[in-house]
């Protein structure tokens, strides 16, 4: 169908991405909750809770969570009450793919943080997703029957610096996939279209697995590749027609990841280095994300309007001409909720539907449940209120689940580095009777799972020079399929001790440099690097030099360094600043017992 042209995204985890600016200029850094209490932006800090009220458990997406906080906290301060009582509704932000394999798997209270009663991902597939996986089980299912009600919407659309969408005809001719395609594979790339100064076309898309707008975005061209807008079949997702137009799709991707902050976070720190143009060509996010970015909010925390610069090249929402999915944001009130729970959970949706409650989703550019725009939606803001597209119908839930199987071998394949710090600090305990080196080992050996057996994966070590050795890193498996390196990768980490200092600045320099000395264009080239502490390397302490040498603005063929911030003495400033510097994003494991669930998110990139 045609949409009118009415006016109208398993971890339970606190990760950490900085807008890079702050590796540029050191002056603007936003850190953004994936997992974990989002941000209220109550002016007088969290609503209290009411003694005697309801408790009501949310699990929300990350592009609505904080603003759904902040309705909460205004719900309580408001004393609202119901049928004589009261309720305390406490919402989590917890992206929609790591909330359905929380609830699959039986939410562990203890990894993913407290059960909801209430469950609000960015679009009803997940809830499809759900329902289909736990069909196959004997859990039950936990989605009530019926019509399910939403909170917003917004469709997915493909964010563009505004020069390059004007380059394709912005905002008067119809753009889509198959441009996206053509200028992937043309060998000119943004020279075909007069602008050789941009290089190839560089899309950025999130996990299918995690994010709704990778999901989104994934269903999206396989529909393109057959040229309909309903009835995507298995029998499509096996056409080889069909699956080398999305295996070419991806092929322009710059890195995956868990959600789409990540990419805006690095544009709007090249944006204000004056490299705008130079990071990605095109983002695929939810509309109400280019709203966010062009206000210098990428985040979209209501508590941060205004804090952040402007960006000098502003997005714009391509509408695919092809269709779009539509991001619906549902409101599952689930099975495990109390009868007081429900009620609860009832009167805070009524709350949340009202018009005063709507107008705050339309100001921040979402359309309302019923699909109308508000004073956000605007063309100044890079958005196009009366646009006509077609709403693309989600595939059943069995064509869904097999689309994602398919995802995994069309995905453009990655080299990644693995750089693990065995220095002595990892012989800390990290509870549980176990060291941080052994969660670490344990952790590491369980992402190999997450990598293709044709990605390439090496294996290298680091402390300080010990027992004679030249450098302070060791090479222990040379880069390779992991298909023929996963058993000695497997035995190396078997047999992993700590001793020595931590040469972080060297070590990461190094590494990223051995990959760029053999970067593979057709290949996501990146380094992650895992430590537990600061710099202890007085030949290599110079930060300002090791984050000029690993910016990767001008390269052709970048190598991201993706940090991990092990146990609470590990820097995690210092190693935003160098994931920033190379355009990737540093993830927070200060907790080392969720260092399992942050390698996830980690590998998700890939």
């Amino acid at each position: 169908m045609t949409f009118p042209a009415r006016r109208r995204n398993p971890l339970p985890i606190v990760i950490a991405i900085v807008v890079g600016l702050l590796a540029i200029c050191g002056v603007y850094l936003v850190l953004v909750n994936r997992d974990g209490d989002s941000g209220t932006g109550a002016k007088d800090g969290p609503a209290p809770r009411r003694e005697g009220c309801i408790p009501l458990a949310i699990s929300a997406s990350s592009e609505k969570a904080a603003l759904l906080s902040q309705l909460a906290d205004e719900y309580i301060r408001a004393d609202r009450r119901f049928d004589g009582k009261c309720a305390d509704p406490a919402v989590r932000s917890k992206a929609s793919g790591a909330a359905l394999d929380a609830l699959a798997a039986g939410w562990d209270a203890g990894k993913d943080g407290p059960v909801p009663q209430v469950w609000t991902p960015a679009s009803s597939s997940w809830v499809a997703l759900l329902q289909q996986r736990l069909s196959s089980t004997d859990k039950g299912n936990l989605v009530p029957e019926g019509k399910i009600p939403t909170v917003a919407q917004s469709p997915l659309v493909l964010a563009m610096p505004k020069p390059m969408a004007e380059a394709l005809g912005w905002p008067d001719k119809p753009i889509g996939w198959s441009d996206v395609l053509g200028l992937t594979s043309d060998p000119q790339g943004w020279g075909s279209k007069g602008h050789p100064e941009w290089g190839k076309f560089k899309l950025g898309k999130t996990n299918p697995h995690f994010s709704t707008s990778g999901l989104n975005a994934t269903v999206g061209a396989y529909f393109a590749a057959t040229g309909r807008s309903t009835d995507l079949t298995e029998k499509d997702l096996a056409d080889p027609k069909v699956l080398q137009y999305v295996r070419s799709v991806e092929s322009g991707v710059v890195h995956y990841g868990d959600i789409s902050l990540t990419f805006l976070s690095n544009l709007a720190a090249a944006d204000q280095a004056g490299r705008g143009l130079n990071y990605i060509s095109a983002v695929a996010i939810e509309e109400k994300s280019v709203y966010d970015y062009n206000q210098g909010n990428p985040t979209g925390d209501p508590a941060l309007v205004g804090k952040g610069p402007k960006p000098r090249v502003p997005l714009v929402a391509v509408y695919p001409k092809e269709g779009t999915l539509l991001s619906d944001h549902p409101y599952v009130v689930l099975s495990n909720a109390s009868d007081e729970q429900k009620a609860a959970a009832a009167d805070f949706l009524k709350y949340v539907q009202e018009p005063a409650r709507q107008q705050q989703f339309t100001d921040a550019a979402f359309r309302t449940y019923e699909g109308k725009v508000g004073a956000g939606l605007t063309k100044a803001n890079g958005l196009l209120p009366d646009a006509a597209f077609t709403v693309i119908d989600p595939p059943a839930p069995n064509v869904l689940d097999k689309a994602l199987t398919t995802w995994d071998s069309q995905r453009k394949r990655a080299r990644v580095l693995l750089v693990l710090d065995v220095s002595g600090s990892m012989v800390n305990s990290a509870g549980n009777g176990r060291s941080r080196l052994d969660l670490a080992k344990a952790a590491a050996l369980q992402s190999l799972s997450l990598f293709a057996p044709d990605d390439e994966v090496g294996l290298w070590t680091f402390s300080t020079e010990i027992n004679g050795s030249a450098t302070p890193y060791t090479s222990q498996v040379e880069l390779g399929a992991l298909s023929a390196n996963r058993a000695r990768i497997e035995q190396v980490i078997k047999g992993l001790s700590a001793d020595g200092g931590t040469a972080l600045y060297a070590t990461t320099r190094a590494a990223q440099q051995k990959l760029a000395d053999s970067a593979d264009p057709s290949r996501i080239n990146a380094v992650v690097v895992l430590t537990d502490g600061k710099n202890e390397y007085a030949k290599d302490n110079n930060l300002d030099a090791l984050v000029r040498d690993i910016d990767t603005a001008e390269k052709e063929i970048p190598v991201r360094v993706f940090t991990i911030a092990y146990g609470g003495q590990a820097d995690l400033g210092v190693l935003q600043k160098i994931s920033a510097a190379s355009r990737a994003a540093a993830y927070d494991a200060s907790d080392p017992t969720t260092i399992d669930k942050v390698l996830v998110n980690v590998l998700s990139n890939f």
